[in-house]
């Protein structure tokens, strides 16, 4: 099979930062689908995995990476119980196995979800990785009650991303929260809106621009860019008994100490916890995309796709990664094959 992948850490600007290749078709394992990949989508975990796990050193063989994908199941492992071949699925995979930029993958059938039928490949491609992250943060980190948290206010730090997209659809429409979103170009700030956010706010004075929106506090905060950048940002505007939740990880020591006198909780939320584990609830994944995929049928969810490229190349991933680099990107990017 032909597979994208890298033998080196490389600038995304030099020739070999991506090299196409020939591989062996894997073969499922007793829980393993193994899918005829038609569309991917990248993510910001992409580049900082191809910027960092081969410095100073060269594979022998190149790593493929990429961790959400569209295709149809081409063979199961003998004990696959929910699916089927022919079925079309998504799913955003395992950070510790080979990824999606391939044109075969085997993937555990437990955080596998059926492929939303209204949906385009490449509408659907951009959807799991986020979509999963996006869900566990609200739902099993913060675990917002639709029922108990129903007009609460949620800060979301970063909204105009791929996980704040998808972030501020599931808060406002099925949390029912009040939702107040970062960005600051206009371009963001008119996605934001498209995605359902009742406020946008400038990340660049993030305190004062909350405040002019009239919260003193908020109840809730996730933070999808950088957790101590904003760390004494989101303490200062956390509710007392509030929440805040982050994505982005930390090579500095987080100060909870500054959370105490307010009684505030601080979690963290990294999607692939359930399949780097193996956690006892490791098929919730295979829920909640499917949850996703009946929202997005029903029109209660949206892609978030923003821009599609054409083919299974070293350049496009170039581009896309290149794209996502910058930082500027609204949205989310996918490859269709």
């Amino acid at each position: 099979m032909k597979a994208i992948g890298f033998k080196t850490s490389l600038p995304i600007t030099e020739e070999e930062s991506f090299v196409a290749f020939e591989t062996a078709k894997p073969i499922p394992g007793s829980h393993d689908l193994l899918v005829k990949i038609s569309a991917v989508s990248v993510n910001p975990v992409d580049f900082k995995i191809r910027q960092n796990s081969a410095k100073d050193t060269v594979l022998e063989t190149p790593k493929i990476i990429g961790w959400d994908a569209v295709g149809i199941v081409e063979a199961v492992g003998e004990n696959v119980r929910l699916f089927e071949v022919g079925d079309s699925v998504f799913y955003a995979g395992d950070i510790t196995k080979q990824g999606s930029n391939a044109e075969y993958q085997i993937i555990d059938e437990r955080i596998v979800g059926k492929k939303p039928t209204s949906l385009s490949i490449e509408e659907a491609a951009v959807m799991p990785l986020t979509g999963l992250t996006a869900w566990e943060i609200l739902f099993d980190r913060i675990r917002i009650n639709p029922e108990k948290d129903k007009g609460k206010s949620i800060l979301i730090i970063g909204g105009a991303g791929g996980v704040g997209s998808i972030a501020i659809q599931l808060a406002k429409k099925i949390a029912g929260l009040t939702v107040i979103a970062t960005a600051s170009r206009p371009e963001t700030i008119e996605w934001c809106k498209q995605q359902g956010a009742d406020f946008v706010v400038d990340h660049k004075d993030l305190i004062a621009s909350v405040r002019e929106a009239g919260f003193q506090y908020v109840d809730f905060i996730v933070d999808f860019v950088d957790t101590n950048a904003y760390w004494d940002t989101m303490v200062e505007l956390i509710k007392p008994q509030g929440h805040i939740a982050s994505i982005t990880g930390s090579s500095d020591p987080v100060a909870l100490n500054k959370l105490k006198n307010k009684s505030a909780s601080f979690s963290w939320e990294l999607m692939y916890t359930r399949s780097m584990f193996e956690t006892d609830d490791i098929q919730e994944q295979h829920n909640i995309l499917n949850k996703i995929a009946d929202l997005l049928d029903d029109g209660t969810l949206k892609t978030t796709l923003n821009q599609t490229f054409i083919g299974l190349t070293a350049d496009n991933f170039k581009k896309a990664h290149e794209l996502l680099e910058s930082g500027k990107t609204i949205g989310k990017i996918a490859i269709k094959f």
